[in-house]
């Protein structure tokens, strides 16, 4: 509960500055509003993202967003990529995740050969919900567990569902703890359309710091005039992190929604971002 707890403090650090970024809060104002002092405020926030509270702050914002954008649309990150040695920056999300989706069977008998396995584990940014098939992770969210668990139930009402942590979920849950290049190859096992498996896929090649338009996912897919649907596709996305959706903002660089809330999309984005500073 301490992880919980600890990132609850940094969400609502978050939501203070952004509402009074106008005022330039002190140090001591911001840890006033989460109850801590200066100095322990100073100390978990560098401890859970890696930087101080200034420099996150800086990552959160517009100007960071359009830059980082710019950057990413002018080196075509999407396909560039493919060749840049694959170093710890740029190492590739879909080179170790990988979607399968369910045969028509599985989803249409409402998940009656399925075993589901769930857990609820702490991440830097609060209690996640995770399940997994024999076959992989079929859900990462950070709803609340109770609701995640009910919103599986109802898409597969026939499955045996158990309560418990397995070896492919601790696979995943990695991802939190370690540099991406070191994890290990993870399968996803996933309820979705045709569409929504391409814009998904599309999204694992989105490197770790870097950030996509709706519009350059659309193009990416082939279907340019589809950024609406694109943007539906994405925020129907059951596995939070792996499938990397916070990285897909507005062109205009403006985070625009997010499934999980927009204060956790921001504290992500801002958290991988200090984790590529040397």
């Amino acid at each position: 509960m301490s992880t919980e707890r600890d990132y609850q403090r940094i969400a609502q650090a978050i939501e203070y500055i952004h509402k009074n970024f106008m005022q330039q809060p002190s140090l001591a104002e911001i840890a006033a509003q989460v109850h801590l002092s200066p100095a322990h405020f100073q100390r978990l926030f560098s401890q859970w993202a890696g930087t101080s509270p200034k420099k996150f702050l800086q990552y959160t914002s517009l100007a960071y967003a359009k830059q980082v954008l710019q950057h990413s649309s002018q080196n075509a990150i999407l396909e560039a990529t493919y060749a840049t040695g694959l170093s710890s920056s740029s190492r590739l999300h879909d080179l170790f995740v990988q979607i399968e989706g369910m045969s028509p069977a599985e989803y249409q008998q409402g998940g009656k050969q399925l075993t589901i396995k769930h857990w609820v584990h702490d991440t830097p940014f609060g209690a996640a919900f995770i399940a997994s098939t024999s076959k992989g992770i079929c859900a990462l969210s950070f709803d609340n567990p109770m609701l995640a668990l009910q919103q599986l139930q109802t898409q597969f009402p026939n499955a045996d569902f158990q309560q418990m942590l397995e070896i492919k979920q601790q696979q995943a849950l990695a991802i939190f703890m370690q540099n991406e290049a070191n994890l290990p190859q993870l399968k996803l096992h996933l309820k979705a359309s045709e569409f929504q498996l391409k814009v998904w896929e599309s999204l694992l090649k989105i490197p770790q710091g870097a950030l996509c338009s709706y519009a350059s996912i659309a193009q990416q897919i082939g279907q340019p005039k589809a950024s609406r649907a694109v943007g539906t596709a994405i925020g129907r996305n059951p596995v939070a992190f792996l499938i990397p959706c916070h990285r897909v903002i507005q062109a205009s660089g403006v985070l625009g929604g997010y499934r999980w809330g927009i204060t956790r999309k921001a504290a992500i984005i801002a958290w991988e971002a200090a984790q590529q500073q040397p």
